[in-house]
């Protein structure tokens, strides 16, 4: 274990756990990848190595799929009431609260988001997502169907779990994701194999260890952690995989599509974002200022439904930009696990390589850098908050996702709704948008034009265990969370008889 050397006072807690050994889970015991083989996982503050993990490939995920199949055919699980599935989720939720301090170490050292924004945000979001959805565990219901054709059938529906789901999780927010992507499955009955992202696969193992301490039966959670190209793909192709939803990118959101046409099995995507945050000259600029600057700095702008592109009226875009540059400027960037961190560093070199590459391609395109533009330091992956100004829609900063905290600003003195909704729409994308101004007549009108699976007005994107939360476009395809995540994890059947 390589814990850096600015912060070696780690609570016991997580010392003892990165010490220990990080093997799959699959079937309820802890085991070695078939093959023997391990990866190293790192901490983005300093670049260090801070643990090694098994490296799952194809042989650990039948081995994982044949768990999560025997589990949901003949298992305790299968016989598991709503209610009793329901308890449970509350009682890994509470399991989530009392080791709420060593999973916020564990995060902010292997994902570089600081203690404090976890504490708040993730494990917050995580319990809520598990006690909302554990709700639906006992409200999984079909109807009564009248018969036009056929008045003297009973005919009626019943919901049934899908079945064994692979799921696939992002780097950003890794035990907020597993958390939102695990409840659905416990709430309908389904069974899972999650494989964590091969950069941050620490909270994933240790929440497999609250999951067995929470009395969830064995083989209903497996998570094999590993790679992309090999577990990822092999859960994506798997013919016992009833179904599997994957957060990421659209690029491997595509090669998933394609690896499911062997079974036909179902496919649920949340994929990125170049959501736009639109300024009307009305708009509160005390209110504006700090809400834009969120929207895109937050989670060092790692986040699928980041404000990346603003719009401004030109009336107001000098004042805004003005402000979110200072707002940009106060952010205490630094290490995760450092007292009064407000923005940790990028999740990898790779990310660091990716956005940095970015911030040059849109200074030789023309943009101008407000602020920020450049890394921090030369040990671990930090980047400056940016601002680009004197963008147009054609740069790749405009067009693609670049994941980090830079922000690329537009003026517009067009009064028409349409043509800036047009404007805001000129992407493949559709995750999220916000509207700021303290007109209701636009703001609704707003609203219903911008092509974005989430609006806010005066807002960013809110998320919460209660809201669907899914894109249009190759925004993705599904809605989870809310109600609506039920009929991701579920099969209606129609039942006739005859009277």
């Amino acid at each position: 274990m390589n814990i850096p050397l600015a912060h070696p006072h780690l609570s016991e807690a997580t010392s003892r756990f990165l010490a220990g050994k990080h093997q799959a889970f699959i079937g309820g015991k802890w085991v070695d990848a078939v093959s023997g083989k391990t990866f190293e996982t790192f901490d983005p503050g300093s670049g260090r190595v801070i643990a090694k993990v098994a490296e799952c490939d194809a042989a650990d995920v039948d081995k994982a799929v044949a768990a999560a199949r025997a589990a949901f055919e003949s298992g305790p699980w299968s016989r598991a009431t709503g209610s009793e599935r329901a308890r449970m989720m509350w009682k890994l939720a509470e399991l989530i609260e009392q080791n709420a301090a060593e999973l916020s170490e564990l995060e902010a050292l292997n994902n570089g988001k600081p203690v404090p924004n976890v504490r708040s945000f993730d494990l917050m979001l995580s319990c809520e997502s598990l006690r909302y959805t554990a709700g639906w565990a006992t409200k999984i219901t079909g109807e009564t169907i009248a018969l036009s054709s056929a008045p003297k059938m009973h005919a009626f529906t019943v919901k049934e779990p899908i079945g064994v789901v692979g799921q696939i999780i992002p780097w950003n927010s890794p035990i907020m994701m597993a958390c939102w992507k695990l409840a659905p499955v416990l709430a309908t009955g389904c069974t899972a194999v999650l494989k964590p992202a091969e950069q941050t696969p620490l909270t994933a193992l240790r929440l497999g260890q609250l999951i067995q301490e929470a009395g969830i039966p064995d083989g209903v959670v497996n998570i094999v952690p590993g790679f992309g190209p090999t577990a990822g793909a092999a859960i994506a192709a798997h013919p016992d995989v009833d179904k599997v939803a994957f957060t990421g990118s659209g690029e491997v959101g595509r090669l998933i599509i394609q690896a499911a046409t062997g079974n036909l099995k179902k496919v649920s995507l949340e994929l990125g974002g170049k959501s736009p945050v639109i300024v009307f000259p009305d708009a509160d600029v005390d209110v504006t200022v700090p809400g834009a600057a969120r929207a895109i700095f937050t989670n060092s702008g790692q986040v699928c439904a980041a404000g990346s592109r603003l719009y401004a009226h030109k009336r107001v875009f000098d004042r805004i930009i003005a402000g979110v540059a200072q707002e940009a400027k106060k952010i205490r960037v630094g290490h995760a696990l450092s007292e009064g961190t407000q923005m940790g560093p990028l999740v990898s070199k790779d990310q660091l390589e990716r956005v940095s590459g970015y911030l040059e391609q849109g200074e030789n395109d023309g943009a101008t850098v407000v602020t920020g533009g450049g890394r921090i330091g030369n040990e671990g992956y930090f980047i400056e908050p940016t601002i680009l100004t004197d963008t147009r829609p054609q740069m790749s900063v405009i067009r693609e996702e670049i994941f980090g905290p830079v922000l690329c600003a537009m003026r517009f003195d067009d009064d028409d709704l349409d043509a800036i909704a047009k404007e805001a729409n000129r992407t493949m994308y559709g995750l999220a948008g916000s509207v700021w101004t303290r007109d209701l007549g636009i703001a609704h009108q707003m609203v219903r034009k911008i092509r974005a699976g989430t609006v806010g007005v005066n807002v960013h994107s809110s998320i919460d265990p209660a809201l669907p939360f899914g894109g249009f476009k190759q925004s993705g395809w599904g809605r989870e969370k809310g109600r609506d995540v039920i009929d991701l994890y579920t099969e209606v059947k129609s039942v006739v008889m005859a009277l």
